[in-house]
Order: structure tokens, then sequence, then C-alpha cells
């Protein structure tokens, strides 16, 4: 064996008297819960020329929002929402 496989060995084989299991069940991370995920997510891929998706891009940006929100909006204006489904809030 190498020179510290034979230490890693006894590692492995007993667990030192001074260290116990941490039971993590009962830990908190001290960060808030994560949302539950209403419906699952995908992409909506569309093409447009390039020179256009820089303009929209930047454009957003100085306003502070996001091209998905902006395109979430135009769909929903156009076409409503479905009736029996939730959709999660960008």
């Amino acid at each position: 064996m190498s020179k510290y496989g034979d230490l890693i060995k006894k590692a492995r084989e007993t667990e030192p008297e001074n260290q116990k299991a941490i039971n993590t069940e009962d830990q908190t991370s001290g960060l808030p819960e994560p949302e539950p995920e209403l419906e699952q997510m995908v992409n909506l891929c569309v093409k447009v020329p390039i020179s256009q998706r820089r303009y929209w891009m930047s454009k957003a940006k100085e306003q502070g929002i996001t091209v998905t929100s902006v395109i979430i909006e135009a769909l929903t204006q156009k076409f409503g929402e479905p009736e029996n489904q939730k959709a999660r809030k960008p």
C-alpha cells in the first residue's frame, strides 16, 4: 500500500470515540425556505436579429427589468393566461 493507505484504511474502519454523529434533521440553515415551484419552467426560444436583441437587452437593462418579464407581459396581454393553471411570476 501507499504511504498513507494504511492510515486511511484504519480511519475508515473505526469512527473515533470523540466524534459523535451529527443529526442534521433538527438543524435549520438560517436561510428562508424556498418558495415551492407551482409549475415546471421551460425555455421559449425566439429567433431575432442580433441588432434588435442587443437593443432590447440594453433598453431592458436601462429600465432595470428583464426581457423575460417583458415577453411574458406581452404574451399575457395578447392571449391571457390559462384558466385552470397558475403560472409562477418571474
